[in-house]
């Protein structure tokens, strides 16, 4: 126990050195996208309820009412307690919603590329991924046993060199992609991803979290590329939907493959009641406004606008600071002004681009944006 000790503590002194240590901070949120931290109230940009469904009153009634009808968990894996039929009836929502023949409903979102790359991919395949793709499909890349390649960040023709050098020799290929990148706020060309891999007979894998809900009119990045070939849809309902778990949507042959062969269906248990209830309201919501779902980008371009960044391509705008140390001062001097805006460091993004990352949700306004982008401006100056 003692050489255990000693190497959590000096792993912490190691991280504290570099301004990497990560900590906790007790935090409630309330609606219009207002938190509290240490008995103040601060204007949150720094949370993934861009629609800020998950304090809408329709949505928490539906997650109420669910978990006094059904209970608060659902028991079992789904294959073992039986199916309950709100699970299905989301299957059948998040289907319509991406224009697939079904959907497979995970515990989270990092729970499904753990289960769907490891079904689809193992020794003897490769799995191509993008350079700033999500930890998660990193992951699940990992856990199938396949060769794992990166490629060039959104680089097309580093992408097709990879597949002219190497698919010859491989038996499947996945090629695996954010459809919008959680630190960068960037799309994924998934048109010109979905020509190379119908050359190369590869299987393309979009994470969609970042982008159903808010692109699209709700339907997602794949709704912005209607040419594009998707066969695997993956997303969350912990973000713009308000709710908590993951889905692949798909065709019903590949869905019915991960019901029976996704060890994160097959060996966990399934979704809460009270969360598929909520992200069904959510999903009533945005089929209904979907003028709701283009306020996001509204007010992230506003912002870029107003700060003289690059137009925003998504709710997520970084604000490249360099240096962790300095992210952090950054991040604690927007506290002081009443903003929660997180400071992002390695080894989520690559050295020497420890960053602001900026959130926009529909419940921000514009005086709010409109004074941090001032600040912002302050800081950058400083900086450069």
């Amino acid at each position: 126990m003692q050489s255990l000790e000693a190497f959590a503590g000096g792993k912490l002194a190691a991280l504290e050195a570099g301004s990497l240590r990560r900590t906790l901070r007790p935090t409630r949120r309330f609606a219009d996208a207002i938190v509290e931290r240490d008995g103040r109230r601060l204007v949150s940009f720094s949370c993934n309820d861009y629609l800020n469904l998950s304090q809408h009153p329709a949505v928490r009634a539906a997650a109420a009412e669910a978990a006094l009808n059904y209970g608060a968990g659902a028991a079992a894996s789904r294959l073992v307690t039986g199916d309950h039929p709100l699970l299905g009836d989301l299957e059948k929502r998040l289907a319509r919603l991406k224009g697939t023949e079904a959907a497979c409903l995970f515990g989270s979102g990092y729970m499904a590329n753990l289960g769907v790359i490891p079904t689809f991919a193992g020794p003897g395949d490769l799995i191509l991924v993008d350079a700033l793709a999500h930890a998660c499909i990193w992951a699940g890349a990992k856990l199938s046993g396949a060769r794992v390649i990166a490629f060039a960040h959104n680089d097309m023709a580093d992408l097709e060199r990879i597949l002219v050098a190497e698919r010859a020799g491989v038996r499947h290929v996945l090629v695996a992609t954010d459809g919008v990148f959680s630190m960068d706020g960037d799309l994924a060309p998934l048109d010109r991803l979905s020509d190379l891999c119908t050359r190369h007979d590869a299987w393309l894998l979009s994470d969609d979290a970042h982008g159903v809900g808010v692109l699209g009119e709700g339907r997602g990045s794949a709704a912005l590329f209607p040419q594009a070939h998707i066969p695997l849809q993956m997303g969350t309902l912990s973000k713009a939907l308000g709710s908590f778990g993951g889905y692949l949507c798909g065709s019903q042959a590949v869905v019915d493959l991960l019901k029976t062969r996704a060890r994160t269906v097959v060996y966990a248990t399934g979704l809460p009641p009270a969360s598929a209830a909520a992200a069904l309201a959510a999903l009533d919501l945005i089929e209904a406004e979907p003028e709701l779902t283009a306020l996001p980008l509204a007010r992230a371009r506003a912002f870029t606008e107003a700060v003289g960044l690059p137009p925003a391509q998504s709710p997520i705008v970084p604000v490249i600071i360099g240096s962790a140390t300095a992210a952090l001062a950054a991040s604690t001097r927007l506290g002081a002004e009443g903003f929660l805006v997180v400071a992002i460091r390695p080894p989520t993004v690559p050295d020497g681009t420890a960053r602001l990352r900026l959130a926009f949700s529909a419940a921000h306004t514009e005086t709010d944006i409109a004074r941090l982008a001032g600040l912002v401006r302050q800081i950058l100056a400083e900086v450069a």
